[in-house]
């Protein structure tokens, strides 16, 4: 376990005083029941929340309130988490499962994992060096937040309102595939539109990418 750990550590570039506070950010329930990373996740989605927020109004300070909000939305979410959990390799470390039972490490544990390790560096190493990770992990994706973000769904339903007074009309075609990796095909329609499909891994991907096929085609 120690040689996992120290591994961990090289990967992030952060030496722990307390070694029991990196266990404990990559500990899930089904692992150990009493001493695991839920509480640990609950503070580091917190911090991660405060400090992006904190970033964006320092790189955006003319931009509207509800703009920031989506930005911060975009870069604080489950997928972005996990998105960044995986370019240091994290579910290779995550402790999941029993001798009697073996239990999948999920994109949600992956992401949740990365918000117990913000509290993790907090906890051992202070407010600063969890800042310092978060812009680090975060930085390109940080950079890409300088292109104004208004998600496919929020457009589409602006257009429809504008032109017609009503909302977008979606609908569930399709779901498929085992619990800890679903398929979802959605479609949506305009008033005087057809049908357009798209799939994801959430009813909400699919009709994001659903609404962005009927955006492409009116354009």
């Amino acid at each position: 376990m120690s040689d996992k750990l120290n591994i961990l550590q090289k990967k992030i570039n952060i030496k722990f005083k307390d070694l029991n506070y990196l266990k404990k950010s990559i500990t899930h329930k089904s692992f150990n029941a009493e001493n695991n990373y839920e509480k640990l996740e609950f503070l580091g989605d917190r911090i991660l929340g405060f400090v992006i927020s904190k970033k964006l109004i320092e790189l955006f300070p003319h931009e509207k309130e509800g703009l920031l909000d989506k930005k911060l939305a975009s870069l604080v979410n489950k997928n972005k988490c996990l998105e960044v959990a995986k370019t240091i390799g994290l579910d290779k470390f995550i402790l999941v499962g029993n001798k009697n039972k073996k239990t999948k490490v999920e994109n949600k544990i992956i992401a949740d994992s990365i918000e117990a390790l913000i509290a993790a560096i907090y906890y051992d190493k202070g407010f600063e060096a969890s800042e310092k990770f978060i812009l680090t992990m975060w930085k390109n994706f940080i950079n890409l937040s300088d292109l104004t973000i208004v998600d496919s769904k929020t457009k589409l339903q602006e257009y429809s309102l504008k032109k017609y007074k009503s909302l977008p009309l979606y609908k569930l075609i399709s779901s498929s595939g085992p619990k800890h990796k679903p398929k979802f095909t959605m479609s949506v329609r305009l008033n005087d539109t057809k049908f357009f499909e798209g799939f994801g891994d959430s009813k909400k991907k699919a009709e994001q990418n659903a609404a962005k096929k009927l955006l492409d085609n009116i354009k």
